[in-house]
């Protein structure tokens, strides 16, 4: 069961880890260019197809970083399970404190100077997803 839930964890961190990297280097860049009309109703559908994608991905993986935590499995340090649930943390975190007020923001109509924080604000959550990825291919390894 725990070699299960150390691959199913590292999968489903590497698959977000993925996705804000496609985001931060191709979905984000190119919001600039939708255009002043069409921009509202495309922020709009943006948000509801990547809640339905990146919402039941973050959830697997907040539980699972979770399980590591309470039941860190054997060879893997109390201090990295720990580690990998404060990054999760600090993902949750920016994006309902920061990503999603900005794109609250940005439906009404686009605006450069927020879009540049959404762009330069996103890299830390995938800096932090690059970081879990590493940490949880670790733990592959090292089993």
């Amino acid at each position: 069961m725990t070699a299960l839930m150390v691959a199913a964890h590292a999968a489903v961190t590497a698959w977000m880890t993925g996705v804000a990297w496609f985001v931060a280097l191709v979905h984000y860049p190119l919001m600039a260019d939708v255009g002043p009309d069409l921009f509202p109703p495309y922020e709009k559908r943006h948000q509801q197809r990547t809640t339905w994608l990146v919402a039941p991905l973050m959830t697997a993986e907040a539980g699972l970083a979770a399980w590591l935590l309470v039941f860190p499995p054997p060879g893997i340090p109390a201090w990295q399970s720990a580690l990998g649930a404060a990054l999760v943390a600090a993902i949750w975190l920016s994006t309902f404190l920061v990503q999603v007020p900005l794109h609250a923001r940005l439906e009404r109509g686009f605006d450069a100077a927020l879009h540049r924080r959404l762009v330069v604000s996103h890299w830390w959550r995938t800096a932090a997803w690059t970081a879990r990825s590493l940490l949880a291919l670790s733990w592959l390894v090292q089993r």
